[in-house]
């Protein structure tokens, strides 16, 4: 009987471990997820930072002066906001209502000068030529490096000197010069205001002054308005130069107005704390309506299809 090979199969083979993906991450070594919810963190600090502080103002202008100690800062009274508006501008004869006038004049009238001269400037330094045009300019980047509160008391001596101390003057002249606006100026000519439209008006017969304001400004109708809420801005919170400059109460803008309602609080802060919370509130409604009144000018690309 001849011998009959049997075959069998082989045991299977153990299969291998199956191979995960490596664990991804950035080029420091640190997890995706972790990684966004660092800087998740970090934004959403950065938000509590700014909107705890208005959210604490807006309730505190809601209360009036027992209600200010009595209940927590993020919490609700009584509705008092009318009644400390009507305290508000009523008091010591419309005192409020006069700053809110004056800040207007400095901030408002004087950041549109301002931005006007600046785009002025601007335009020239980037399309005209003159003798020492470059130094000229260089001059104007120094003022940007110099902080405002280094030329303030500088000011003050020359306004002195010239008895514009006290005075409406005093406020509202030394805010007209902004170098950084004048610089800013100059950057959004280069980029908004093409040599070729302008040589084109030119050959048309226009002058200078015409070719600025009917072709050129418009154009810089973003800049303007960049620039006049900076200066609007800037000019609604100065106090350092008010401080120096004015005396008279009724000549102070509302942030040195609230500032010295502050100082009275030692001597009747029932009186007074409310109407720093509700004069603080009140303050910042100009600067809203500034930026969300002027925000569709900040768009870019105005000038697409000017020059064919």
């Amino acid at each position: 009987m001849s011998d009959v090979s049997t075959l069998t199969r082989p045991a299977a083979e153990a299969a291998p471990p199956a191979v995960t993906a490596p664990e991804r991450r950035d080029r420091r070594g640190v997890p995706p997820l972790l990684s966004k919810g660092i800087v998740n963190g970090i934004l959403l600090a950065a938000t509590l930072w700014t909107v705890l502080p208005l959210t604490w103002l807006v309730i505190s202008a809601t209360k009036n002066y027992a209600d200010l100690y009595q209940t927590g800062g993020f919490e609700l009274a009584r509705i008092r906001l009318w009644d400390n508006l009507v305290h508000l501008f009523t008091f010591g004869d419309g005192l409020y209502l006069e700053w809110l006038r004056n800040s207007l004049l400095y901030a408002g009238v004087g950041a549109a000068v301002s931005a006007l001269i600046s785009v002025m400037a601007g335009y020239a330094f980037d399309k005209f030529r003159f003798p020492g045009k470059e130094r000229w300019f260089g001059l104007v980047l120094v003022g940007v490096l110099v902080p405002s509160a280094v030329t303030t008391v500088p000011l003050y001596l020359m306004a002195s000197d010239l008895g514009m101390t006290n005075s409406f003057w005093g406020v509202f002249l030394p805010g007209l010069a902004s170098p950084f606006g004048v610089y800013l100026g100059r950057v959004f000519s280069a980029a908004y205001v093409p040599d070729e439209l302008l040589e084109a008006t030119r050959v048309d017969g226009a002058g200078e002054l015409r070719s600025f304001a009917q072709v050129a400004f418009p154009l810089l109708r973003p800049a303007f308005a960049t620039l006049f809420l900076f200066g609007f801005t800037g000019g609604w919170n100065s106090f350092f130069l008010p401080l120096l400059m004015l005396s008279d109460h009724h000549l102070y803008p509302v942030s040195l107005g609230i500032f010295t309602w502050k100082e009275s609080l030692a001597a009747d802060s029932e009186i007074f704390y409310p109407l720093v919370m509700t004069g603080a509130l009140v303050a910042i409604v100009p600067l809203v309506i500034a930026f969300f009144s002027l925000q569709r000018y900040w768009k870019a690309g105005l000038t697409a299809g000017a020059v064919k």
